[in-house]
């Protein structure tokens, strides 16, 4: 009698455990692109010093806002793809040592971001690459003195720009070999390629850019550990990989990076 009741109350309790699971998985399924795009409330709507407002028109209809600065002295301008928590702001003190240098820069930024319209997702923020490569080539800028820069997850869409056409160059900071990897490495038990919808696949393209490649990754980081980068120069053979010791995600801030990429650049 009493195993009997014990078996029933087991089966009632697993039932229940398996419901709860499956409606968190719904849930986080549901909700995960608000938590994979935290676009910052605050933002300003001036550019960074030294650079001009401009519109990009994404092949969906979106009108997007940018920052431009041209280059000096011949150089080549730099594309840069910020992180998911980011800005031009921070893209501005990202790129602040190349522009120094004499590098033009075009400071994307995504729909749902910085007073965009739209909803930020992978397909999206291609959209969003192709219509700032388009806006320059309207300048007649080619891709060929373009570098794409791309920072943590702004590493998806600046290695899908690179495949997609030919850059003189392409850096990847704080890269991913992939977007569910990503979150298979903090939660090991769930099955993330069903459950992450947005891929962001760098590790399957890398090897069709045929570009010179810097991968550089901090040693400490604790987002997304070295081994991604590893993964990457795994993917592209031809790749250089640079670790830096003791700095995290923050990397692509520091003077250290920026010297890195200038002193790379000066060697194409």
């Amino acid at each position: 009698m009493w195993g009997l009741r014990a078996v029933t109350l087991l089966k009632r309790m697993l039932i229940f455990l398996a419901a709860l699971l499956t409606g968190l998985l719904v849930i986080g399924y549901l909700m995960q692109r608000s938590f994979l795009f935290p676009a910052p409330k605050n933002y300003s709507s001036s550019p960074p010093s030294g650079y001009e407002s401009v519109e990009t028109r994404t092949s969906d209809g979106l009108t997007l806002k940018a920052a431009y600065r041209p280059a000096t002295n011949g150089k080549p301008v730099l594309v840069f793809f910020h992180g998911n928590g980011d800005s031009i702001a921070g893209a501005d003190v990202a790129t602040r040592q190349l522009v120094d240098a004499g590098y033009g820069a075009m400071l994307i930024e995504y729909r749902g971001y910085g007073g965009n319209r739209g909803s930020p997702h992978e397909a999206g923020l291609y959209k969003d690459g192709e219509a700032a490569i388009s806006w320059l080539s309207g300048k007649d800028i080619k891709p060929g003195n373009l570098v794409f820069i791309g920072n943590s997850i702004g590493s998806g869409p600046a290695t899908e720009m690179a495949a997609r056409h030919s850059p003189s160059a392409l850096i990847l900071i704080s890269g991913f070999a992939s977007l569910p990897s990503v979150v298979a490495d903090l939660y090991p038990f769930l099955p993330t390629n069903l459950l992450i919808r947005d891929k962001f696949d760098s590790a399957a393209k890398l090897d069709k850019v045929a570009a010179p490649i810097l991968l550089l990754h901090g040693a400490d980081d604790q987002l997304v550990s070295a081994d991604h980068a590893s993964r990457l120069k795994r993917a592209n053979p031809k790749a250089e990989l640079v670790i830096v010791p003791e700095k995290g995600h923050e990397l692509a801030y520091t003077l250290v990076a920026q010297n890195q990429i200038l002193d790379w650049l000066s060697k194409l």
